[in-house]
């Protein structure tokens, strides 16, 4: 999971944030429309209303150690879901290489599109 941020907000809810999370088994890429100011909880709750009743429980999930990712709150989450909690090392890109590589891409084309004023939630 990470975010990008500074995208010019669009669409009537202003979403000027995307939030990615990507699927390391399958290569899937989801891509959350979101604001850059938005809460752990508001994160936690958008991971689990569109990734978690779409997709299911994963076994494991990775994350770096984003500030924006509360320990407290995902811990507690993972412990209602029964999923277990790892983090990435830090300057360790194997852990998490290919999936960040997928994000800087994703990253690219987002802000392209909104360079010319398009609307990513639509897309």
């Amino acid at each position: 999971m990470d975010w990008v941020t500074g995208l010019v907000p669009g669409g009537k809810e202003n979403f000027n944030a995307c939030l990615i999370i990507v699927d390391r088994f399958s290569k899937s890429m989801r891509c959350l429309p979101c604001h850059k100011k938005d809460t752990a909880m508001n994160t936690a709750l958008l991971f689990w209303n569109n990734i978690i009743s779409t997709c299911g429980v994963s076994n494991i999930i990775i994350s770096d150690r984003d500030p924006k990712f509360p320990f407290e709150i995902w811990t507690n989450l993972y412990d209602m879901l029964g999923t277990k909690l790892e983090f990435s090392t830090s300057y360790h890109p194997q852990t998490v290489g290919s999936a960040k590589r997928m994000i800087q891409k994703m990253e690219d084309i987002l802000r392209r599109f909104c360079a010319y004023g398009m609307e990513y939630k639509d897309h």
